[in-house]
């Protein structure tokens, strides 16, 4: 007989941002994820407890990923960062890093929490009003005509990402193809229904980085081919090609068909029947000129002989990752069946090659104006393989976001110290209206208006990771550096020599405060022009769309974590 367990009653947590615990919790996870922040920042190197693989990252996606996480207050904060890194790609460590800032500094203020998330929103709508509008001092228009800005928004990317283990020629070199790759997906007919092509990663691995090339079609690792193997003359001699594509086995495996039915007759074997089908099957493809044939899974060794004797061109066990961009650039339908081939599935190629690549071979599908191309990643081993793949997407999708909204922001924490700058300057005589709209006093408004502002330069501080002192200019309100073994009589304008983007250089009259001291409102000016931004030498940038929708995330995470009153937890 079972043993029943008695039903444990619900755990219930009130004010669960109060409790000790959570505050821990949360100083541990700010600690993590701020000791990642930026081009400096330091790598880790997760583990399963119980074995398995190390993973050694400093990128927002794979960290937040390998945590074990367990409280609900951290999992819902780490929910709301991996779902925005899955849509922008980038700013993930700036949104958690702002998150937990806000979190912390809300928690030593005498401010109701409704008071203090309602003055929150009006900061943070003061924010998305200022970033879009002309007024703003630290965006800066993306000129797709020159290439100079797209590759330094994709360097800025790169440099974030320590485990990739690159030089700066090898950044350079990387950041070059993948512009070149982004720009082979944009399609060159614009119309209805028209989006972007896909660049498809094909992973190299113990070679060096400089050997990485792209190229535009598709690459299909092909290990049965070799030097001495040549395409049929007629592929060679042919234009357009035409390919089918099967989603369905052609193993003659009778539990692998695909959808339909086979018909066998009393005393004839179920096997010599389904081969009989596939070679039926090839004999038709061959009547209807078809060139190519394309397999997910596998092919009968009988088809793949009869198929060669016919100059077509076999390739099976492709996997899933590549049937849509097989379908995009041929144009085919994926065939779910031995019974459902039709003309109509078929689709056509402009080329058909081989290429030998760093001891590989690979078939190169050449499509007649399709934007789908191959980036063949190289890097020395395994690990700053799968980091930089993680970049190049990152700044894959930045490209795209800022084909969108073609602007770009100051990076190295210039665009923080910046807006933190213009919310204490616009707030320095805050409306009646305003205030009895949001219900406070002014004391309450300021005490949470400055706690936003200290969130934000606390993220620009977060970027600083080998002692030295932050600052911030009182003219353009960007954020400048200096290292930990400056003379107390030394004047820091001999040490701060470019601000954090790379925009500012020091300059005479320029003064500067320390971030965190008390600070003097004034009116931030804009750095941005055109000669300081195709002057400057790889400045750094941030992704427009990505860093404004983190802010959002931040805020708005942030506002809601503060409003919970209890947390009830099955124990079951």
């Amino acid at each position: 007989m079972s043993r029943v367990d008695v039903k444990k009653a619900s755990l219930c947590t009130s004010e669960p941002l109060s409790q000790e615990t959570v505050g821990h919790a949360l100083s541990a996870f700010s600690k993590i994820v701020r000791s990642c922040f930026g081009p400096t920042g330091r790598l880790k190197q997760l583990h399963n407890g119980a074995g398995g693989h190390v993973r050694t990252t400093s990128h927002s996606s794979a960290l937040l990923g390998s945590l074990s996480i367990t409280h609900p207050v951290l999992k819902l904060l780490t929910a709301s960062v991996q779902n925005h890194v899955s849509r922008f790609g980038d700013a993930g460590l700036f949104t958690a890093v702002l998150c937990g800032s806000l979190l912390e500094k809300w928690r030593d203020l005498n401010v109701a929490p409704c008071t203090r998330v309602k003055i929150s929103q009006h900061l943070l709508s003061q924010c998305l009003d200022y970033l879009p509008s002309e007024a703003c001092g630290c965006k800066i228009p993306v000129d797709f005509s020159c290439s100079k800005i797209l590759l330094d928004l994709v360097r800025s990317v790169l440099a974030g990402k320590r485990a990739c283990m690159l030089s700066r020629k090898e950044a350079d070199h990387v950041s070059l193809l993948i512009l070149k790759a982004f720009l082979l997906t944009v399609p060159q007919n614009v119309g209805a229904g028209v989006g972007l092509g896909k660049c498809l990663y094909v992973p190299i691995k113990e070679k060096r980085v400089m050997d990485s090339m792209v190229c535009p079609g598709l690459l299909i690792e092909t290990p049965g081919f070799h030097q001495t193997q040549l395409l049929p003359a007629r592929i060679t001699a042919s234009s357009p090609i035409k390919t089918a594509l099967f989603s369905a086995s052609l193993s003659g495996d009778t539990g692998d068909t695909g959808e339909g039915s086979i018909i066998v007759h009393r005393g004839v074997s179920l096997e010599a029947a389904v081969l009989d089908q596939l070679l039926s099957l090839g004999q038709r493809m061959v009547k209807d000129g078809v060139g190519l044939v394309v397999c997910q899974k596998v092919i009968h060794p009988a088809l793949k002989q009869y198929l060669k004797e016919n100059q077509v061109v076999a390739v099976e066990r492709v996997g899933v990752a590549m049937m849509e961009p097989l379908k995009e650039i041929t144009g085919s339908q994926p065939i779910p069946s031995l019974q459902f081939l039709s003309p109509a599935c078929y689709g056509n190629l402009k080329g058909l090659q081989i290429q030998y690549f760093a001891s590989k071979w690979f078939l190169h599908l050449i499509p007649e104006d399709q934007a789908v191309c191959s980036l063949m990643l190289c890097n020395r081993n395994e690990t700053s393989w799968d980091e930089l793949k993680l970049a190049c997407q990152a700044a894959e999708r930045v490209l795209q976001l800022t084909l969108k909204d073609p602007w770009a922001l100051c990076g190295g924490g210039c665009t923080e110290t910046h807006l933190s700058s213009y919310l204490r300057h616009k707030n320095v005589n805050v409306p009646r209206s305003t205030l009895e709209d949001l219900g406070c006093s002014p004391a309450e408004f300021h005490q949470v208006a400055e706690s936003f502002c200290h969130s934000l330069e606390s993220v620009a501080r977060s970027l600083e990771h080998d002692n030295g002192e932050s600052l911030t200019d009182t003219t353009w309100g960007h954020c400048w550096s200096v290292p930990p073994d400056v003379p107390g009589d030394s004047p820091w304008s001999d040490f701060a020599l470019r601000c954090g983007c790379g925009l500012c250089s020091s300059q005479q009259g320029l003064s500067w405060r320390v971030l965190h001291s008390q600070p003097c409102p004034f009116p931030p000016q804009s750095c941005v022009s055109a000669s300081s931004v195709t002057s400057a030498d790889h400045p750094i940038l941030d992704c427009f769309a990505a860093k404004c929708n983190g802010l959002q995330v931040a805020v708005e995470t942030a506002c809601l974590l503060s409003g919970l009153s209890y947390i009830v937890e099955d124990q079951n």
